[in-house]
């Protein structure tokens, strides 16, 4: 088994080559006083949307009682949250992005978010594949979960969506023929 500081060396080292190359367009990390992380997977984060409610994102993993590598107060890793899988949490301007990393064959190929939503908002499923957190009073978008993207380390789009159970938004990634790591990123904004 990876050293847990090897493994988040690792996974920010995938994930840093895989942003890099996709550009200026991703958003930026930084703290933001409006999002709370758990200290352990499976507590998840606490995001904000746009009418001041706050929303939990869980993640529903394998190794729920992994222990957050906190790297800064805007960045985490979540080493072995699965087999050969781990989580780089970023906090940003209006979000979070939970960049799942994939280094082998052997990782599932479908990962689970559990969505709480605070009273009167619901999910929305949006063409691109998103879905967005609304306001059923008003019907305004408060928030949003951007349709995920994946990259392999050749820097090939890899397939990745989202399909709705419940309360939980799964992403499933394509990734068998795939060079790995193999990076996701599910992402969500207020």
């Amino acid at each position: 088994m990876r050293h847990a500081r090897d493994g988040a060396a690792a996974a920010m080292s995938a994930a840093s080559r895989i942003l890099v190359a996709r550009g200026k367009n991703e958003p930026q990390e930084m703290e933001n006083p409006d999002v709370a992380w758990g200290q352990r997977a499976r507590d998840g984060v606490w995001v904000p949307t746009k009418d001041g409610q706050r929303i939990h994102l869980g993640i529903d993993v394998a190794a729920a009682d992994t222990v957050a590598q906190v790297l800064r107060p805007s960045l985490r890793v979540f080493v072995g949250v699965d087999v050969d899988t781990d989580i780089v949490a970023q906090t940003t301007s209006g979000g979070v992005r939970l960049l799942t990393v994939i280094h082998g064959p052997d990782a599932p190929s479908e990962f689970r978010f559990t969505l709480s939503l605070a009273d009167g908002l619901a999910l929305e499923s949006m063409p691109s594949g998103g879905y967005d957190v609304v306001h059923l009073r008003y019907g305004a978008t408060v928030g949003r979960l951007y349709n995920p993207w994946a990259s392999d380390s050749m820097f090939r789009q890899v397939k990745a969506d989202y399909t709705l159970e419940g309360p939980a938004v799964t992403m499933r990634i394509q990734h068998s023929d795939a060079y790995y790591p193999v990076v996701a990123d599910p992402h969500y904004e207020r």
